[in-house]
């Protein structure tokens, strides 16, 4: 029997209805179907929420919803539809509107299934590891509070690359070059291209710019000085590890990707049209 998960966004009425309606149309097309409220804690969890051998998931609310979903579930390669309530995403393609015309499409094979890249990301401390995580859009290096500039220092392959004196650094996929990493200057990438983004938020020397590099490198960050402290590592904006003098963040691409269902009806570039607000042709 094929099966289907359910995942709805956090203490959202909505969603819920939506979510178990969602449901009863499966199972009254000899579907097994499971539904789980997205949970709103902050501390990555490995434990899975639904049979790892679901033919889909679906996602109901917003990129955030579905940026958990895809470390908790996503990340074992079931096909990701995810569905915004409140309009489009930049994950979150299909709208309200178009869910039940979008599932029966899904049903019948007829969407396309696109990969992407994720992050390999783990602390390494003087006695301990933590990680890796696996991590969709962005691993982040910055202050835990309003404070002076951190000092950052970066390594690709093992080549010292430089000392990015900012308040944070960015380190993104092309999923996430439309998240933290577009509002802090960096560059929108196609999100099937083979690249990583490294952007420095609010940079002290303006010839500290935004890199992009493949995504066959590994990168590697450092606090400069002892006195760099409540530094915080945040992926994915939801899970945050204290980051100190001495630890290092390893970064390179993970061995999952997460496998997202197409809109039948909109490009990558529609939906940059249409978050962006860029002008149509006249």
């Amino acid at each position: 029997m094929k099966s289907a998960g359910i995942i709805y966004k956090y203490k959202h009425k909505k969603a819920e209805e939506e979510a178990y309606r969602l449901k009863d149309w499966f199972e009254k097309k000899g579907i097994k179907a499971f539904v789980k409220e997205m949970s709103k804690d902050e501390e990555y969890k490995e434990e899975p929420v639904f049979p790892k051998d679901l033919n889909w998931l679906i996602v109901l609310g917003g990129d955030g919803t579905l940026l958990g979903a895809a470390r908790k579930i996503g990340r074992f390669g079931i096909p990701i539809l995810g569905v915004n309530l409140g309009g489009l995403g930049f994950l979150t393609e299909i709208s309200y509107e178009e869910l039940y015309e979008a599932v029966s499409l899904m049903i019948e094979e007829k969407l396309e299934i696109q990969e992407r890249t994720m992050l390999d990301v783990k602390v390494i401390k003087e006695d301990s590891e933590i990680g890796p995580f696996a991590v969709l859009n962005d691993a982040v290096i910055n202050k835990k509070t309003l404070a002076r500039i951190i000092d950052i220092d970066v390594f690709i392959n093992n080549e010292f690359l430089t000392t990015f004196r900012a308040d944070g650094l960015i380190i993104s996929t092309p999923t996430g070059s439309t998240a933290y990493n577009l509002s802090a200057g960096g560059p929108i990438v196609y999100p099937t291209v083979d690249a990583f983004i490294i952007t420095p938020i609010c940079p002290f020397t303006l010839s500290n710019r935004p890199l992009i590099i493949p995504d066959t490198s590994v990168i590697e960050a450092r606090l400069s000085k002892k006195d760099d402290e409540s530094v915080i590592l945040t992926l994915d904006g939801q899970v945050g590890i204290s980051f100190h003098y001495g630890d290092r963040v390893v970064i390179c691409k993970s061995p999952h990707v997460i496998k997202l269902i197409k809109p039948p009806k909109h490009s990558y570039f529609h939906i940059l049209r249409t978050k962006l607000k860029w002008s149509g042709k006249t």
